[in-house]
């Protein structure tokens, strides 16, 4: 999976988990939530990544199935082992090739994956195709135009050691992740009673380290794109991006992050 910058690696589920995945359990905690879907149900988890949607499902949802599914081997060793339970399974698959029969599911979540599928309109038909007539979809994806703190910062401090990096920032490339895109693009697919929303959580940060390391795992745009600086061009960046931020008298800091969701569901 790759952003237009050519810099999207998503290979180390350990790199995930430090940079951007430690974050998402709160977003979907509040999304499974939101989406009101009563027990018993059978639910696929699109690009279900190390598992924290599935994990909230399974918290908040008492489904009677799962099916989580990714197209990265890595991702889907650590999912399996923090799903012990018998109603979980996963297997490898696509956004846009489930490998599902046709009515196969009564909800389809996608959560932080629609932004990485080169054609949306396919993965949305194909998800269609799986959901049982009546069934409900639902996806979020992180808003990389405004709405993420830590990583708004960090493409601030690139560009302002070196302007190039402009060409780069996720900010700049909108796509399904500017405000209204998920919405419209799940209504153009035929989905009806489509609802949106944005969900906001508190991304607190222990220390300048704990903010700055996870940059250095390549794994993600940032850093992807960090990996292949030299040691100057990195550590310049890294005292930029140390003056850009405020500290709490304990070092700690605070920031936000934030994703557009929607739910809607198949007649």
């Amino acid at each position: 999976m790759r952003f237009a910058s050519g810099y999207e690696r998503w290979a180390s589920s350990d790199a995930y988990e430090r940079y951007i995945g430690r974050w998402s359990r709160g977003v979907a905690d509040q999304f499974v939530v939101w989406l009101e879907v009563p027990p018993g149900r059978r639910w696929l988890d699109v690009g279900c990544g190390t598992g924290a949607l599935s994990q909230a499902i399974l918290k908040r949802s008492a489904p009677a199935a799962l099916t989580g599914i990714d197209p990265v081997e890595a991702f889907l060793a650590r999912a399996s082992a923090a799903l012990s339970d018998p109603r979980v399974s996963v297997r490898l698959g696509s956004a846009a090739d489930t490998g599902l029969p046709d009515g196969a599911a009564d909800v389809v979540v996608a959560g932080l994956v629609l932004n990485f599928v080169p054609d949306v309109g396919a993965a949305l038909a194909e998800w269609w195709r799986v959901l049982t007539p009546g069934g409900v979809v639902g996806a979020y994806v992180w808003d990389y135009v405004r709405g993420m703190g830590f990583i708004r910062a960090f493409w601030d401090a690139a560009v302002a050691v070196d302007p190039a990096a402009a060409a780069l920032d996720q900010g700049g490339q909108e796509g399904i992740t500017a405000p209204g895109h998920l919405e419209a693009a799940v209504r153009a697919a035929g989905f009806v009673a489509a609802e949106a929303r944005s969900i906001a959580i508190p991304t607190v940060f222990a220390d300048f380290d704990d903010l700055w390391l996870p940059f250095l795992g390549g794994t993600g745009a940032a850093p992807g794109y960090v990996a292949t600086l030299d040691d100057a061009h990195r550590g310049a960046i890294r005292e930029q991006l140390r003056r850009s931020v405020t500290a709490e008298p304990d070092g700690s800091i605070h920031l936000e992050a934030r994703a557009w969701a929607v739910r809607a569901r198949r007649d």
